[in-house]
């Protein structure tokens, strides 16, 4: 980190994690519901316009569905659009149906991963010892495919280190790690299992999920994040961070603008060539880009 801050970064950005979804589809969608703020269609001409103002160039969008068919509806929604970069989908590698599934999705250069954590009553740490399941991971990190995980804490983490010691091939993204859950008194647990992790060079810390809101306001000082975007960022290196928005999920904490001018400000700290590494080159190591 430079004594001096320098310039915030204006250079091109990858947004590495958006959402997409549409509830009027006759058959709905599981997430978000009619009680979220965000239950409206959100398709990749929405995002787009907003999107460009910052210097946003491509975009990849992650599955919040765990409905085996919406990893079509979602590619379906990206192909033609050259500015979506792809998608990470949602398969669980338990289900009989997972290797069927996988070798479509193989075939498609958009699919550049899947998505497995805290979500749909998932558990990591145990699920992985069900039948075929690190079978069914190592088919996917054979395809060069990467693992998501989804909203951490302890648990999650223990089950990330279980995992990539078993299958240590395998790219894995830590996703929303600056909003992680953590419990009173385990600050010093917490990150003793993210040192451990980085030590793993194939594992990567997605930082999405920057802006908070801390007794009902949204916290915009950037010092307010900087304990924990400097001990992440430590933690993996200017070469395993990179950026995802969130969007529109963070939309119930702050508008696009504000969100995408926090997150730059918490990291101008870095010098001009590490933030460019964490807005726009990292996400092709993470996600086996061509940029």
């Amino acid at each position: 980190m430079s004594a001096l801050a320098p310039a915030v970064y204006a250079g091109p950005i990858i947004d590495c994690h958006i959402h997409l979804f549409d509830p009027r589809r006759a058959e709905g969608i599981p997430w978000p519901t009619p009680a979220d703020s965000i239950y409206a269609p959100h398709l990749p001409e929405h995002y787009w316009t907003l999107a460009p103002a910052h210097g946003i160039t491509g975009a990849i969008a992650v599955e919040a569905s765990p409905w085996v068919g919406d990893n079509r509806w979602l590619l379906e929604t990206l192909r033609g659009d050259p500015r979506m970069l792809g998608f990470v989908g949602n398969l669980d590698p338990a289900h009989g149906q997972f290797r069927q599934e996988l070798e479509w999705l193989e075939q498609e250069p958009l699919f550049l991963g899947l998505r497995y954590g805290n979500l749909w009553d998932r558990d990591l740490l145990t699920d992985q010892d069900q039948s075929g399941f690190l079978d069914n991971l190592r088919r996917l990190a054979a395809s060069g495919r990467s693992l998501d995980s989804a909203n951490p804490d302890g648990r999650l983490l223990d089950g990330l280190l279980k995992l990539s010691e078993r299958l240590p091939q395998l790219r894995i993204v830590i996703d929303h790690l600056p909003n992680a859950t953590i419990e009173p008194g385990e600050e010093r647990a917490f990150m003793r299992r993210i040192e451990e992790l980085a030590q793993r060079p194939n594992v990567f810390a997605k930082l999405a999920e920057i802006p908070q809101v801390r007794e009902g306001q949204l916290r915009l000082d950037p010092g307010f994040y900087r304990e924990r975007i400097d001990g992440l960022w430590q933690a993996f290196g200017e070469d395993r961070c990179f950026f995802g928005s969130d969007w529109p999920n963070s939309e119930q904490v702050a508008d696009f603008d504000t969100t995408l001018g926090l997150v730059k400000r918490c990291i101008a700290q870095y010098s001009l060539a590490a933030q460019e590494k964490f807005f726009y080159r990292n996400a092709a190591q993470a996600y086996g880009l061509k940029l």
